[in-house]
Formats: C-alpha cells, structure tokens, sequence
C-alpha cells in the first residue's frame, strides 16, 4: 500500500512541474447551481409510527428507505448550494447541503472538527482536480463515490425514492484518485481513500477505489466500480482487525435506445468479515448483493415515466437490511415514478407509487401487527437552478 502512495505522490508532482506552458492562461469560470426538494408520502399500511422504514430488531426503526422516511406528512429533504471554479488546468467544487437528507447522507461527519453537529455535516463535496494533461488529472478532497447507478441529487434521479443498493452504501469518499482517458470512449480511474463514509478514518489501512469506464457504442456506457477496504476498529475483537475486509464490486450500465426511450442496469455484490466502524460485524466473510433494473421514456419533452425493479439479498445480514426480529432479509421492490417539468426546467414534479416486499414481517400497521409488504403513494417537488 505505501508503494501505491509513494506512486501517486510521484505522478502527481512530476505533472505539477511540468504545469507551466508558454501559452496564455485561459480565464477561470465561476459557476453556482443548486436545489431544493419537498415531498409528501401516503402509506397503504398507515403505520402508528408515520415512518416508511419498517421495524429493526426490539422494535427499533428499521432501514427499508434511504431518505424519504416519513409517512402520512409532509416533509423537506435536502437544500444544496453547489460552487464550481473551472479553469484550464485546475477545478474546485465546494458542494454544501442542508437539511435532513443532507445529515443522513452525511452521517459519518456527524462528529465533526467541533463536536456533534459541527459545519463539517453541511459538507457534501470539497474537491480539487489538477488537470495535468488532456489525458491525465488528480482528485484530492472529499467526493461523491463512483460507486452505483443513484446519487443522493434527487433533480438527477429519475425515481425520486432510492434504491436498496443505494442505501447500503457506500456515499461518498475522502482521499486522492487519478483518472486517464484512453479516448473519450474510455477511461480507468484509481485511488486511495480514508474508508467509507466517514469524515475520519478509524484504522491507519488505506481502501483502494477504480473505476473502468468503456463506452461499446455510442449511447452505451459501462462502468465497472470497485471499493476494497479494512474498516475494523481496534477495539471490536470478532477477528482481528487486520484480519478484517470489506468489498463491494459494481456494475452500472446505460444504454440510450432511442431519443425517448432509456435503459438502465446495477447489480452489486459485497462482502464483509469482522468489524465494519463500530458496528460490529461476523466473524466469517458474509455475502450481499442485488441488481436493479430501470427503464425511462418520454412521452414529451415535459412528461415521461419511469419504472424501477429491484431485487436485493441480505439473508446472510451482513448489512443493515433486516427483518422486524433483526434478521437478515431479502427485499423486492418496484417503484413507477413520473416526471413533469413546468417552470422552464426549474420545477420537476414527481408523482411516485412504490411497493416493497420482504421475505419475511418488516411492516407495522395501526393496529400494531406486521406484515411483510409496503406500498406508499405521494408527491416530490424539486426547484433546481
């Protein structure tokens, strides 16, 4: 792993002195962009405790939404205010988010440089790319992960509730990678992170993050992501901590059929052996993974319809997907979502209706029992600019 560093390091400044050229600087540009996003989801099961997310273990609040977690009224999910400097050589992101969204998306910076609740949570990204040749640039800071089909942006999802893989993670990175473009049809990108999810990483082990990009033919691109990590802590013994691995290996495909009608893939497989942050974690590898399918079309250019399947297994509970006795589970689910733009683009409405099927009681109703099937209806309101 230190030769892997020392590598990087030595790319990184051999480009750096090689920056300077005799042609005139181009001017930087400042660019500033942003969203909001309000919702209202009914639950067919009209659950005593108004939360879409199921039961844990002793009847704790379980993990079956990402975001959207409430039910029967109305909620705000995340504000941004997105910064970009982009010059000839150099970018800088500065990604700041508010609002509920933004504290579970950022959970691992929760405990910031000045204690619980500190500015660190209202950071998403915070980034610099050196661009040290047409081919070749540099990502130091904290960044979204490559990882996955979904981000947590809801204007750039098409379904406005997340995905099961997407809420098994992981969000985002903080570290250094390096990307080289082959052509504009591939790329391979490489680097060094803290661990997942977290502002401070809890071991001296260093996760290993790629990425090969490849696009067959035009409209069809495939991405091939990887994470391979240790992300025990010293003081959780179910094996020893450098015994201990996490990895996850991903796949994210789209394919533009046609100008209206749009596919998309993303299967995943993890595994993970010993303590994951804290949290514990078996003392044998035990395996996750599921595939989600998407497929997109407009019927105008202000009205289209998408429809998501999903299957995704953690029977084996290695990751928080459980059943109301805290048991691993399976899940099953299809979301139909609909997308009308008015505003001039700014306002996207999202009618959604989902359903969402475990292999076993996950679900309250009124009256306290459980059942192992959920459907909720309702509304997003997203205002980007």
């Amino acid at each position: 792993m230190k030769k892997v560093i020392l590598l990087l390091s030595s790319l990184f400044l051999g480009f750096t002195a090689q920056s300077q050229d005799s042609t005139t600087a181009t001017p930087g540009k400042f660019t500033f962009s942003g969203y909001m996003d309000t919702y209202y989801f009914g639950n067919f099961n009209n659950p005593k405790s108004q939360s879409n997310l199921g039961l844990g273990a002793g009847g704790t609040a379980g993990t079956a939404r990402a975001f959207d977690q409430r039910a029967g009224q109305f909620g705000i999910g995340l504000i941004q205010a997105k910064a970009v400097y982009s010059a000839s050589k150099v970018d800088a992101v500065m990604d700041l988010t508010f609002g509920p969204f933004s504290d579970l998306g950022n959970y691992g910076n929760y405990i910031g440089p000045l204690g619980p609740g500190s500015t660190s949570l209202a950071i998403k990204q915070a980034y610099i790319t050196y661009k040290a040749t047409d081919k070749l640039s540099f990502t130091a800071g904290q960044f979204g992960t490559h990882i996955g089909y979904e981000v947590i942006d809801a204007p750039v999802n098409y379904n406005y509730s997340l995905s099961n893989l997407f809420n098994n993670g992981p969000f985002y990175h903080i570290g250094l990678k390096a990307q080289y473009a082959f052509s504009d049809r591939a790329s391979l990108m490489v680097g060094l992170v803290n661990n997942v999810d977290n502002l401070y990483d809890n071991n001296k082990k260093k996760g290993l993050i790629s990425q090969l990009f490849f696009a067959p033919v035009s409209g069809w691109n495939v991405y091939l992501n990887a994470i391979v990590s240790n992300e025990a802590s010293e003081d959780i013994d179910a094996v020893p901590a450098d015994k201990a691995s996490y990895q996850l290996f991903d796949l994210t495909t789209t394919y533009q059929v046609t100008s209206k009608f749009f596919l998309g893939l993303n299967a995943a497989s993890g595994s993970q052996k010993g303590d994951y942050q804290g949290y514990g974690g078996p003392s044998t590898s035990k395996s996750w993974g599921g595939v989600a399918v998407y497929s997109n079309y407009a019927f105008t250019d202000k009205f289209g319809l998408g429809v998501r399947y999903e299957t995704f297994d953690n029977k084996n509970g290695a990751r928080a997907l459980t059943d109301a006795a805290g048991n691993g589970a399976s899940v099953n689910s299809i979301t139909v979502t609909g997308n009308i733009t008015a505003a001039d683009g700014h306002l996207l409405l999202k009618p959604e209706l989902r359903i969402d099927s475990y292999s076993a009681n996950k679900f309250e109703k009124n009256d306290g029992s459980l059942t192992t099937s959920q459907a909720t209806l309702g509304m997003a309101a997203i205002f980007k600019f």
